[in-house]
């Protein structure tokens, strides 16, 4: 049986808010009856773009984590509802009954992802439902991907295996694997957001003048072993990422031709900018 899934490929989330924004104009003003309520014009954030800086300038980045619903195969929210408040469709979405879940603010705190917003107003507790009132009327995906300029946001109606066959072949990631939901969203360069890189910038003394070393390779250890290797660009600087935070000490080999190699050690907790390297004639 064929299922809904959403892969979210952060290296694309650019923070246009367009998935947000077609939300808020799906649902605001707008009651949709087994499906959802109205969402309020204040407060509600169904899908929600986190934001977060690594490094240090000038080697510094911004990532975008668009967080939603993660219809979990094995919710929590499922298990802690009431009269059969929250359920799981076949094709994989999970729905809050607007009826049915009215006064059962426990479904809130019973989210780890902390995707479920409490309406206060109306008294239940709220979702982003996979727009599941337009797919079931023939629409082939829901409005946020559509609205996405960045293609961060792609949904497919696959059997499972198949999307097991896409999760090898693009590396795709639970957003918090330890919370053993078996969630419907897979991320895509997840590491932009959760893991950590060592930057830096190589120069070169040529004659007593000081230039940026295009070309420079720069080999990282790591417990006795070589774990990866960078080069310099045009401008000398140079970023390995995909590190865990908080993994201890690297060495840094920094070598290029005639010059002399270079070695340095940083201590590793979060991204870092390494400074100015400078390499000296043989």
């Amino acid at each position: 049986m064929k299922k809904w899934n959403l892969i979210v490929d952060v290296g694309r989330c650019h923070n246009s808010n367009n998935c947000f924004l077609s939300v808020a104009d799906e649902y605001q003003g707008n009651d949709h009856p087994g499906y959802a309520a109205e969402m309020p014009k204040h407060g509600h954030k169904w899908i929600h773009a986190l934001r977060k800086e690594r490094g240090q300038g000038p080697v510094v980045d911004v990532a975008y984590l668009p967080t939603m619903c993660q219809h979990c195969d094995d919710a929590p929210c499922i298990k802690s509802a009431k009269n059969d408040a929250v359920t799981k469709r076949d094709d994989g979405i999970v729905i809050i009954d607007p009826e049915k879940s009215k006064g059962q603010r426990h479904l809130v705190d019973a989210c780890p992802y902390g995707s479920i917003w409490w309406n206060e107003e109306k008294e239940i507790p709220q979702h982003w439902p996979f727009d599941a009132h337009l797919l079931d009327r023939g629409w082939k995906e829901p409005r946020c991907t559509q609205a996405c300029p960045t293609r961060a946001l792609r949904a497919l109606y696959v059997e499972d295996e198949e999307m097991e066959r896409i999760k090898e072949k693009e590396g795709l990631e639970e957003l918090n694997p330890e919370y053993g939901t078996k969630p419907r969203v897979h991320y895509k360069n997840l590491h932009l957001y959760k893991k950590c890189f060592i930057g830096g910038t190589v120069v070169a003394n040529f004659d007593g003048v000081e230039e940026c070393l295009n070309g420079a390779r720069i080999a990282f250890h790591h417990d006795g072993q070589k774990v990866g290797e960078a080069v310099s660009d045009v401008y000398g600087e140079f970023k390995f990422d995909n590190l865990e935070p908080e993994s201890g000490m690297y060495n840094l080999e920094i070598s290029h031709g005639d010059f002399e190699v270079l070695q340095y050690e940083v201590d590793l907790s979060d991204s870092v900018y390494t400074g100015v390297h400078i390499l000296e004639p043989k």
